[in-house]
């Protein structure tokens, strides 16, 4: 039975799940209450100096799912890409992640990779059962490369000490005691040749599909549908009945230049008393165009206010115990599935999103 569904969202969450259903002939109505398509993913090519600006903050879609991979690739063809980040500590450039180069420049050595894993095995402190970030660094690296490349960091980007920080978050920060300064490990890394607001809207691009810019879908509105995909935030769903979740927000100083800026796509700036966390020169980007200027974001790190855009969910103790009480208020919401990064509170890449609403589309559409 064709049905009336609404996607709310015109990120990669609510665009993969209206494609799929609409290729099954269910009606789609897309409503996204910003003036574009591509969430945070949304691109644009600069007026002055034809830069393709990822306006949210640069974003690299890596995968190690072929599935995927081959998806995205059905709507822009994927440019290989390798993200090389240099950091810059106490006025000193070095290659993230922490690998076999930056131990020898950081220590003035010449290790060997088996030399430089005893090394830095030496440096880390006797750390029984390390109950946050903090310790889980000293345990792994010591005091002196965490304090380097971590601590000041994780402090800006976070507003929080590190040892006020799950231990989990180091995770996402391997250490390799060789030179590949590859900062995904991923079988598949690439940048869309278009940009991903093109993606989107091929996505977005059928007979089934109306789409609603500049729109807020609030909780009434669904009863207008026989089906909602939700990839709003989980909170203001409910009005915040349970109270605002947690996210910090990003602020960019965009600034426009003739030339190279600072010959890399990603530097990150781990001295705490550096305001911003990283800049980001967007030409970099899509390596295979040649452009005499340049277009630069300076980030920044802060709380999320009201009217702010969310970027990061915190997940601390109060906002995991907030969480599961509006999971519970999901799990009784009829007709309603929550999606993507927003509706799930969760920090997710854009395969993972992909990925996961690719299954939400298939499951909906074997039980439909």
């Amino acid at each position: 039975m064709k049905q009336h569904i609404a996607v709310v969202g015109a990120g990669f969450s609510g665009a993969v799940i209206a494609h799929e259903l609409s290729k099954a002939g269910h009606a789609i109505e897309v409503y996204d209450q910003r003036p574009h398509v591509g969430g945070n993913c949304h691109t644009v090519r600069d007026i002055d100096t034809q830069v393709m600006v990822h306006v949210y903050g640069p974003h690299i879609f890596h995968t190690s799912n072929e599935g995927v991979w081959n998806y995205i690739n059905q709507f822009d063809e994927l440019v290989p890409f390798t993200n090389r980040v240099k950091a810059i500590s106490k006025g000193k450039v070095y290659s993230l992640p922490i690998n076999l180069l930056t131990i020898n420049s950081f220590f003035g050595k010449s290790f060997s990779p088996s030399e430089a894993e005893k090394f830095v095995g030496s440096l880390g402190e006797n750390v029984v059962n390390p109950s946050n970030f903090e310790e889980e660094a000293l345990r792994l690296i010591g005091r002196d490369l965490y304090e380097a490349f971590l601590k000041g960091y994780t402090q800006k980007q976070w507003g929080q000490h590190p040892r006020n920080l799950p231990a989990s978050i180091l995770k996402r920060l391997p250490i390799r005691f060789n030179y590949d300064d590859n900062y995904y490990s991923s079988r598949f890394q690439g940048i869309p040749k278009h940009g991903y607001t093109y993606i989107i809207e091929r996505m977005l691009d059928g007979p089934n599909i109306k789409l609603s810019l500049d729109t807020e879908f609030n909780r009434d509105m669904r009863h207008g549908f026989d089906y909602v995909f939700y990839s709003g935030p989980i909170d203001a769903w409910f009005g915040f009945q349970e109270g605002r979740l947690g996210y910090r927000t990003l602020d960019f100083e965009v600034l426009k230049c003739e030339g190279d800026y600072q010959g890399n796509a990603v530097i990150n700036y781990c001295d705490e008393d550096v305001l911003w966390t990283r800049i980001t020169e967007h030409k970099h980007f899509e390596p295979w165009q040649k452009r005499d200027q340049s277009v630069i974001y300076r980030e920044y790190s802060r709380d999320c206010g009201m009217g702010d855009i969310p970027y990061y969910p915190i997940r601390l103790t109060n906002e995991m115990l907030q969480l599961g009480r509006y999971e519970e208020l999901a799990r009784i919401e009829k007709n309603v599935t929550f999606v993507g990064r927003l509706g799930t509170y969760r920090y997710l890449d854009m395969h993972v999103t992909v990925e996961e609403a690719l299954k939400f589309a298939r499951h909906f559409l074997e039980k439909s």
